[in-house]
């Protein structure tokens, strides 16, 4: 079962690991202030998963590449030609246990997986800027051919537009850190 994006834990998971600790040492001091000195062992309870939660937020935010990393990793995707970048897409879904047919029009890579057909949209990675209307027509293939979803890769920046229309559309945006981390 996947977490809301916007519940409580969610949002502590993406934030600074300081901000769990702050806030699971002041739902202590509230549970200690309102309940009875006999009951202290229930406000250090209260406490607990706000500290789990910083525990899991600090091992990622220590674990996860800087910025910089993440900005020269984009970089030297993007000084890539459309075959080398093709291939590292490709062998990087076949490592995940996908199995990749290369297609063309606006859909590069038809993916399956346990039944799963999914469409894979990368030949714009480059792209500084990216709009809605790839979006769209990755959308009206992937209606078409009736796939169970689809993925565009983005080296450069999605606008809010596009960002969107992809969560309406089921569209799984491929790029920045994610990317990087995959190639």
């Amino acid at each position: 079962m996947k977490m809301h994006q916007n519940s409580l834990f969610a949002v502590l998971l993406r934030a600074p690991w300081w901000i769990s600790f702050a806030v699971a040492g002041g739902s202590f001091a509230l549970a200690r202030i309102i309940l009875p000195a006999e009951y202290a062992l229930y406000a250090a309870f209260t406490a607990s998963p706000f500290a789990v939660i910083g525990c899991v937020s600090a091992w990622r935010q220590l674990r996860a590449p800087s910025a910089e990393r993440i900005a020269g990793d984009l970089q030297k995707l993007r000084a890539l030609s459309w075959e080398d970048f093709a291939a590292r897409l490709e062998a990087a879904y076949r490592r995940e246990g996908y199995e990749v047919k290369r297609i063309s029009g606006v859909a590069d890579l038809e993916i399956e997986k346990a039944g799963r057909v999914l469409l894979v949209s990368g030949k714009r990675w480059k792209a500084q800027r990216t709009g809605v209307e790839p979006l769209r027509e990755l959308d009206a293939l992937r209606r078409q051919r009736e796939a169970s979803a689809a993925v565009y890769v983005a080296a450069g920046e999605v606008t809010d537009t596009a960002r969107s229309f992809a969560d309406k559309a089921g569209i799984a945006l491929l790029e920045g850190a994610a990317l990087a981390a995959r190639l």
